[in-house]
């Protein structure tokens, strides 16, 4: 049974005849009576007695009626709340990346999107690079943030921040007074370098074009536990600036930038494109996007997902 059959019973039921009820929903009398036979055939039972022209409800009819009520009104309910969420974005959103993504690149848009959409829950999934992939090719999550470049053909794939790697070094350290620092000079101190992921890939190519012999002194599993190890001078590290921005700021790590050479890292807000984007998507979306395209940077990185 469908709502046309329900609308129709309804008012027949009401009108007490099937001609005023075809006037009403603007159809012919036959259409009516054959709709009415359609949902009495599915049900396995008249509904309605039709004797000299007056149409009474049967016993199943006055069964069936406060259902179909039930039904129609839940009908009504459901459009009006999708006509609400249209006007005014609401429901859940869940984003997955990995943990320094989450403490130092989303808050803002966080912050920003729950300050005008504060109906939307935000589910933050947190992930490394490839299980974020994974969940979002997967359709486990709604987005996932990672570093380019993403050659996954089934996603879009937007870019949303961009900074670059930075040496960094505890206070007191022989290389803290400089501004600059060669990779090759870097190299000669113990390392801390991250144990996998994309910025792991991305510092041994680097090593591997420039002919560098790292002294690896450790490898970590998070941005927090580098920071802390080199701040109590375990070794050097590198990391993105906006990651080091508060020490930096504090001048409890000192960063440096790496001379004649920029090691970038993007980031990049990704989604299936065959995934029907919700008003609560598209305005987020929007908000993930918007510094950036605010640089003039061009905001779909598929055009160059290379790093640079």
């Amino acid at each position: 049974m469908d709502f046309e059959q329900l609308r129709t019973f309804l008012e027949v039921s009401r009108l007490k005849s099937f001609s005023r009820a075809a006037q009403k929903l603007l159809r012919t009398q036959p259409a009516v009576s054959a709709q009415i036979r359609s949902l009495e055939q599915e049900i396995g039972a008249r509904l309605f007695d039709r004797d000299g022209g007056k149409v009474t409800y049967t016993a199943a009819g006055r069964l069936f009626e406060p259902f179909a009520e039930y039904c129609m009104e839940r009908q009504r309910h459901i459009l009006l709340a999708i006509a609400e969420q249209e006007r005014s974005p609401r429901g859940e959103l869940s984003i997955s990346a990995n943990e320094a993504t989450h403490l130092y690149v989303l808050p803002q848009v966080f912050a920003q999107f729950r300050r005008q959409y504060p109906r939307v829950m935000l589910n933050v999934v947190r992930a490394e690079r490839l299980r974020t992939l994974e969940s979002v090719a997967n359709r486990e999550v709604d987005f996932g943030v990672v570093s380019l470049p993403v050659s996954d053909g089934r996603l879009t794939v937007e870019t949303i921040h961009r900074d670059e790697l930075a040496v960094v070094v505890p206070k007191g350290h022989s290389l803290a007074g400089r501004g600059t620092v060669r990779i090759q000079e870097a190299a000669k101190f113990p390392l801390l370098l991250p144990a996998h992921g994309r910025r792991r890939e991305q510092l041994d190519e680097f090593f591997r074009v420039n002919e560098i012999r790292p002294r690896i002194a450790m490898e970590v599993e998070s941005s927090e536990m580098l920071k802390r190890y080199v701040s109590v001078g375990l070794g050097l590290g590198f990391l993105p600036r906006t990651n080091v921005a508060e020490e930096e700021r504090a001048g409890s790590l000192i960063v440096l930038s790496l001379e004649g050479v920029r090691l970038a890292r993007n980031l990049a807000l990704i989604f299936r494109k065959d995934r029907q984007l919700s008003r609560a998507a598209q305005e987020f979306l929007g908000i993930a996007t918007q510094p950036y395209r605010g640089r003039g940077g061009e905001s779909r990185s598929s055009r160059d997902g290379r790093t640079v």
